[in-house]
């Protein structure tokens, strides 16, 4: 495993990628807090591309290279795995190539080429379970990573659409998850 399951994972970030001066500030921080917090691993998560975003003219992020670019300086420089989401399979090699983790977002969770594409990396991918998927669902998301060669398999937990505009977490899908 490449990362210490005995360790509580924290994933944090800008969550969209902006600029060299604002993904300094932000990895200097993480890796401050892991030096005061040992029992972390911590990992800087940054997307070059917020393709979902709910309106056409919100802000999507750098695009890919400089996207990718601004990554691979965190890892070089501040010595921190990185992660990024990756929404089509022509994104996942080069994403690859840099990330230590690849993220496949809740709303593309079931797409198979996707799944399998970004499970041929060799690379730890991380699910996040679509909100409209039970617990027991993602075992067919895993099943496919594995089927692709995946090695190491995160799932996070979105929660649940209740209504509209809600997500409700119910704690007994992690165990569900974790089967």
């Amino acid at each position: 495993m490449l990362f210490d399951p005995k360790k509580l994972l924290l994933i944090a970030g800008p969550c969209s990628l902006e600029n060299a001066r604002v993904c300094r500030a932000v990895a200097a921080e993480l890796v401050a807090l892991g030096h005061r917090r040992r029992e972390l691993q911590i990992v800087f998560k940054g997307s070059y591309d917020k393709a979902n975003r709910t309106s056409g003219r919100g802000a999507r992020g750098t695009g890919i290279e400089p996207g990718l670019d601004l990554l691979a300086m965190v890892r070089r420089d501040f010595g921190l795995p990185v992660l990024t989401d990756v929404h089509e399979t022509a994104q996942v090699p080069a994403a690859a190539a840099v990330c230590d983790v690849l993220q496949i977002p809740a709303f593309l969770c079931r797409q198979t080429d996707l799944l399998l594409a970004a499970a041929a990396t060799g690379r730890v991918v991380n699910v996040k379970k679509g909100q409209f998927l039970s617990p027991s669902e993602m075992t067919f998301v895993v099943a496919k990573l594995k089927q692709g060669g995946a090695n190491e398999i995160w799932q996070t937990e979105r929660g649940t659409t209740f209504g509209y505009h809600n997500l409700v977490v119910d704690m007994r899908g992690f165990v569900v998850m974790r089967a």
